[in-house]
């Protein structure tokens, strides 16, 4: 624990930055999206948000504006790492090493089941009753890249997710002092929030994903476990809706 009143200072400070320009300002405009959304006369349920939408009508602009989005995903998880690094911590004490691939590799697949399943019966639920906008993981026409594109997508997310909510913000919040139950709520509440976008289904969905994982780290510190976990997720959401969509009548 950092007992410096002025090193406290700066940690905070820099925490502060961090969440600012990544994934709390993504909280703030998801909060906003979903007053917005709410406000407006068609139901929640009737309107669509789309994970991964067309940013182009070029192809290869489209390809490259895809790219550059999982660029800063990447670069959100590297400022984590970095931050961590440049205060004396190695990557392998929050579990970014590569001594037991074995375990995060099962561990990666548990957490997926565990939490992928349940996570589709909210949505559907939440969904069914009005209190979730319509997801459409993708609406990336069919090119030649959008698989890829996908995959990519999906792993940018999960790193800059996991490095900067759990392996960044939990490690700074331990030093600052924080019981590990308070930072667990306090990083479950702010993953939910920016997924607020998706209505309270996505909201309380993350927050229970941010409680499990999160205490998961705790428990095991192995960060490439949550890292694998959410790939997986988010894989099997894209490219099964992909591959799905119009084709079953039970996804919205």
């Amino acid at each position: 624990m950092i007992t410096d009143p002025r090193t406290r200072r700066l940690v905070g400070t820099e925490v502060l930055v961090v969440l600012t320009v990544t994934l709390g300002l993504s909280a703030l405009r998801s909060g906003l999206s979903l007053i917005d959304a709410v406000m407006q006369p068609v139901p929640l349920n009737e309107q669509q948000v789309a994970l991964n939408a067309p940013a182009a009508q070029a192809d290869l602009v489209d390809l490259a504006l895809q790219l550059t989005r999982v660029l800063q995903l990447v670069g959100w998880g590297a400022l984590g790492a970095y931050l961590l690094l440049r205060a004396g911590l190695a990557l392998s004490a929050i579990g970014l090493d590569r001594r037991q691939p074995g375990r995060d590799a099962l561990g990666a697949a548990g957490l997926a089941a565990l939490i992928g399943v349940p996570g589709l019966g909210l949505y559907l639920v939440a969904q069914a009753i009005g209190v979730s906008v319509t997801i459409a993981p993708t609406t990336l026409t069919d090119t030649w890249w959008r698989v890829p594109v996908l995959v990519a997508a999906a792993a940018a997310n999960a790193w800059a997710e996991e490095v900067v909510m759990v392996g960044y913000l939990l490690t700074r919040l331990r030093q600052l002092g924080w019981s590990e139950n308070r930072a667990l709520v306090a990083q479950a509440l702010l993953r939910g929030s920016y997924h607020l976008y998706q209505g309270l289904g996505g909201f309380f969905g993350n927050l229970v994903m941010g409680l499990v994982f999160g205490r998961v780290w705790q428990r095991t510190n192995r960060l490439w476990m949550l890292v694998g976990a959410h790939t997986l997720i988010d894989v099997v959401a894209f490219l099964g809706y992909a591959a799905l969509s119009g084709r079953v009548g039970w996804l919205p």
